[in-house]
């Protein structure tokens, strides 16, 4: 049964706005009440957040699909829709956030830490809020806008200041419960240890963590054996400990071409393992032929410039020794790191020719393309099935300049223009100078300036009447009688 997961792929969605309500207050004596349509609620927000209680990913192993709740929609009596409940997903202490191709969005480190995955969608105006001196009493109210949704890939890096690597079955397991706390499986088998153990250490006054890495084999860095799934688990230590088997049983192994195998994979993994400081530890010394071995290559290994520790985990010889030594490394990298500041907030202002919107020409699909946050908002908001909501969205775009920078474009009437991105654009003819006025609005719901004859429709209906025409003519000259 698997009790460690350290890469899940996850979607999210968040919770979509409440629509607004479109009512008018009824009350005896009092005909004229005015609008009273409420706001749409909020949707709710997807939100990881760190906890360091936490050491897995597998909660969403098992369950991969998370949904934050809707908004509710608006009601009369100027009663606003409840916000949608965010959803708070808690993940282990240095966990990764990627897109689908591989794009980093967020590292989180540090108890709690959060990033918002899935933003919810907006509550729609309800036609209170709509109401103003022109408009008076709308018909309309604006729908909710959807809230995101989409995959994405949590990859879980233990954050451990100090990382035993090497050959299964060297030691490092018992190594770690003996310097440690930790109780990790313990067997005289290869492969024993099946996911990162976390142990932590006090040498003095310092305190810091150990992790035990899964046995590393050649082409680990290529995907072989264990390797690759728990190399990224080594990347934030600030030291590695080579531990090397001075008592193999194994005939063509060496701890010396341990160590090369063992640092040649490390380099080809990279992610700046090949300049992390290292110690070498010599274990299972306490074996005679163990502790002949030892002094055969530990000159040898001081020559490379390594620091060697001979100890033995059954004997519990050198541990203390071990554990100030990587105290040592460990406080002066903690040293080195720049101090934590506060977040300060950055306002960036919108440059002054940034008119929030651009527009594009397609000649492949023959359409003008408007692209921007508002546009596409108020599109996705529209209630497309009420004239007078499409009438006020026309006059929101004319405001905002969408209807002059398409005339710079070269647009004319009965044009094609998409409104959106290329998976869920809104596509109409350009009718243009579709001017605002509360006194060209009819009964509730209507907009009498869509009744006119569109120049489009009626340039269509030219073009079909001159080819019923021809036909007809056709028809005539080539009739046998």
């Amino acid at each position: 049964m698997t009790t460690f997961v350290d890469r899940v792929e996850l979607h999210v969605a968040a919770g979509n706005g409440g629509h607004g309500c479109a009512s008018v207050h009824r009350e005896k004596f009092k005909p004229l009440g005015g609008p009273d349509g409420g706001n749409g609620g909020r949707g709710g927000d997807v939100i990881l957040t760190v906890d360091q209680s936490i050491t897995t990913l597998l909660e969403y192993h098992h369950s991969p699909h998370r949904k934050a709740t809707n908004g509710k929609p608006g009601e009369g009596d100027n009663r606003s829709g409840k916000d949608g409940q965010d959803l708070l997903l808690t993940v282990p202490d240095g966990t990764v956030v990627l897109d689908k191709q591989g794009n980093v969005l967020a590292d989180l480190v540090g108890q709690g830490t959060t990033y918002v995955a899935a933003q919810g969608g907006r509550g729609g105006l309800g036609n209170a809020a709509l109401s103003s001196a022109r408009r008076k009493a709308p018909g309309f109210a604006l729908l909710g806008e959807p809230g995101d949704s989409g995959d994405i890939v949590l990859e879980l890096k233990t954050v451990a200041d100090v990382a035993l690597v090497g050959y299964p079955s060297a030691g490092k397991s018992s190594l770690i419960s003996v310097l440690s706390a930790a109780k990790p499986k313990i067997a005289d088998y290869p492969f024993t240890t099946l996911v990162p153990n976390l142990g932590v250490v006090t040498a003095g006054s310092t305190v810091y963590t150990i992790a035990d890495v899964p046995g590393l084999i050649p082409g680990a860095s290529q995907g072989r054996g264990l390797g690759l799934e728990f190399l990224r688990h080594v990347e934030r230590c600030s030291v590695l400990v080579h531990v090397l088997d001075t008592a193999t049983l194994e005939s063509d192994r060496d701890p010396l071409s341990d160590l090369e195998v063992i640092e040649e994979e490390l380099r080809q993994y990279g992610g700046g393992l090949e300049k992390r400081p290292r110690l070498v530890v010599l274990n299972k010394v306490d074996i005679p032929d163990g502790q002949d071995l030892a002094d055969m290559i530990r000159p040898d290994l001081e020559e490379r410039g390594y620091k060697v520790f001979e100890v033995s985990a059954v004997a519990r010889t050198g541990l203390k020794e071990l554990s100030f030594a990587l105290a040592e490394i460990v406080a002066k990298a903690r040293a080195r790191k720049p101090k934590q500041e506060a977040t300060r907030i950055v306002i960036r202002p919108k440059a002054l020719d940034d008119s929030g919107f651009t527009v594009t020409y397609d000649e492949a699909e023959d359409i003008y393309q408007v692209r921007g946050e508002k546009p596409e908002r108020w599109v996705r908001q529209t209630d497309f099935n009420n004239d007078e909501a499409v009438g006020y969205l026309a006059d929101r775009l004319n405001r905002l300049g969408v209807e002059d920078a398409l005339m710079k474009a070269g647009a004319r009437a009965g044009d094609g223009v998409a409104i959106g991105s290329d998976e869920n654009a809104v596509v109409f003819d350009w009718e243009p100078t579709l001017q605002a006025g509360a006194e060209m609005l009819g009964r509730r719901g209507e907009d009498h300036r869509l009744d006119a004859p569109r120049p489009a429709t009626q340039r269509r209906k030219e073009k079909e009447a001159q080819r019923g025409d021809a036909a007809q003519r056709e028809y005539d000259e080539f009739r046998p009688f």
